[in-house]
């Protein structure tokens, strides 16, 4: 009986979606409530931006990574 480990790429891809996720909100929660201080690229969304990529990270690892259903014991 042969154990197959799962790749640390994987649980990254899953912490990277995670976070894309928390970030992408914040971004859009900051969209309909604008913050009361205001940086100097405000203007640009930053967290929607960095919450994307870091779902579209979080994607490609989680999907190219995952477990084979196609492995026998």
């Amino acid at each position: 009986m042969a154990k197959h480990a799962n790749s640390i790429w994987l649980l990254i891809g899953l912490q990277l979606l995670i976070y894309g996720v928390i970030i992408e909100g914040v971004g859009l929660w900051e969209l309909v409530r604008p913050p009361a201080h205001k940086t100097a690229l405000a203007s640009l969304h930053p967290a929607i931006w960095w919450g994307a990529l870091l779902l579209a990270m979080g994607l490609f690892y989680t999907i190219r990574f995952r477990p084979s259903k196609s492995l026998k014991d």
